[in-house]
C-alpha cells in the first residue's frame, strides 16, 4: 500500500483538498485499494476544526466527495509512516523538515514539482481564490499519478 500524506500550514485549506481529489482520482482509476491517503498541517493554529467551507464548497462544486473532516498537525513519527509528504509551497517544506528532521529517504515533495511548471500553490486562506488553488492541485495530482505510473510503483 502507498501511503501519502499532504500537508500544508492549516490542514483546512490546500491539504485536505488534495487529500480528497486524489482520492478520488486514483478511486475512478480503481487504484484506491493501493493507496491510505491523508492530510495534515504544519502548525497547531488549525488543529481539531474542519475544513474551510471554501474548500468544501469547490468540492462540492466538483462532485468529490469528501467525509467530516478534523485537522491536526504532522507528527516526527509521520516520516516513517507515510512513503509520501506533500507539501503545498516551500515553507510547507521546511516546516516539515523541522518537524520530522532530516529527508533521509527522500520522501518529502512539494506537489508542483510533479507538473511540468514547478511552483507554489497559494493559500486561498489568504488569496481566497480557491479556483486557482483546486486547479494547482489537480494539475499536482495529475502529475503524481503520472510519476508513480512512469516509476511502476502504480500499475
Amino acid at each position: 500500500m502507498i501511503k501519502v500524506l499532504f500537508v500544508c500550514l492549516g490542514n483546512i485549506c490546500r491539504s485536505p483538498m488534495a487529500e480528497y481529489v486524489f482520492k478520488d482520482m486514483v478511486k475512478k482509476k480503481g487504484l484506491e485499494k493501493q493507496f491510505y491517503i491523508a492530510s495534515s498541517a504544519t502548525s497547531y493554529e488549525e488543529v481539531g476544526n474542519d475544513m474551510h467551507y471554501g474548500t468544501k464548497d469547490k468540492l462540492d462544486e466538483k462532485g468529490i466527495p469528501y467525509t467530516k473532516h478534523k485537522a491536526r498537525r504532522i507528527e516526527k513519527q509521520d516520516y516513517e509512516k507515510y512513503d509520501y509528504i506533500i507539501g503545498m509551497e516551500e515553507s510547507n517544506i521546511r516546516n516539515i523538515l523541522r518537524i520530522v528532521g532530516n529527508d533521509k529517504d527522500n520522501k518529502i515533495y512539494k506537489l508542483l514539482d510533479f507538473s511540468k511548471n514547478p511552483r507554489d500553490i497559494a493559500d486561498p486562506w489568504y488569496t481566497g481564490n480557491f479556483t486557482v488553488t483546486y486547479n494547482d492541485i489537480v494539475e499536482g495530482c495529475i502529475g503524481f499519478l503520472d510519476y508513480l505510473k512512469r516509476k511502476n510503483i502504480v500499475k
